[in-house]
């Protein structure tokens, strides 16, 4: 018997389907996508036309929330997983990230989103643990973990402090500078009395790790600026900047340029 090639799945936003669509079982890409069933809850940004998702920008998308490739240590990660790319990670936890509330439901699932979201839930340390070169909490590893979703080049690794969602992040090269950067960077912003995220600094091993709290809610998400100017067409005449505004207003997002000035 033929193996099946591609899986079915439902794009949910938290509750709501979102589209059906199928993953290819060997690359974790999105091989095919239905008309949207709820356009308003496409991911902002991915052109839909008729009720037709533009499968070439969903799978851009869809990509972005894979590892990245150039991840410190993510081969090793990989070779251990048996595993070909790291984008093959996201179905392994139904999509779930804790950056925003899109997640992939199997078809003729009743998997539900209180049940499974990282938000509310507790999930796994196997992963983070591999990405920091440390080995499973016990024999079967688990996949279930935020982890898989995690943007960046870094090491760094989702963990539950308190009850808290942090990111523990760490830096590069010799000197490992960027978790210092990145504390003094939020006590400046503390000085100059600038919304910020707060970050500490943790010690592990000899190595440095920048910590802070997660700053998304499951009431809330994180939509890339990349994201926002995919929605309207920029005119040649237009900056990037002022594109970028223009998108804002369109979707009715007030302030932003005040915002955009304090973060250059």
């Amino acid at each position: 018997m033929a193996e099946n090639l591609s899986k079915q799945y439902i794009l949910m936003h938290k509750s709501i389907p979102v589209a059906e669509l199928e993953l290819d079982t060997a690359s974790g890409a999105i091989s095919a996508v239905e008309t949207a069933l709820e356009e308003n809850h496409v991911p902002v940004g991915i052109p839909v036309k008729k009720g037709v998702i533009d499968r070439a920008a969903l799978n851009e998308w869809w990509k972005g929330r894979a590892i990245p490739a150039s991840r410190d240590g993510i081969h090793h990660v990989l070779v251990e997983l048996h595993l070909a790319t790291t984008q093959a990670l996201l179905d392994k936890c139904l999509g779930l990230s804790l950056s925003e509330q899109y997640w992939i439901c199997p078809k003729d699932s009743d998997i539900q989103w209180k049940d499974v979201n990282f938000f509310e839930n507790v999930f796994s340390d196997d992963v983070g643990n591999l990405l920091f070169g440390k080995g499973s909490s016990s024999d079967r590893i688990s996949l279930m973990s935020p982890d898989n979703t995690s943007d960046g080049w870094l090491k760094k690794k989702w963990t539950i402090i308190d009850g808290k969602r942090c990111l523990i992040k760490g830096g590069s090269g010799a000197i490992q500078q960027e978790p210092y950067n990145e504390v003094l960077a939020s006590r400046i912003m503390d000085r100059l009395g600038i919304a910020h995220v707060p970050y500490t600094l943790m010690i592990q091993e000899d190595y440095p790790y920048s910590v802070c709290e997660d700053f998304i809610t499951s009431k809330t998400e994180l939509i890339p600026a990349w994201h926002i100017i995919q929605t309207c067409k920029k005119l040649n005449h237009v900056s990037l900047y002022q594109h970028y505004l223009n998108c804002c207003e369109t979707l009715g997002i007030p302030r932003m340029e005040d915002a955009l000035d304090r973060m250059i």
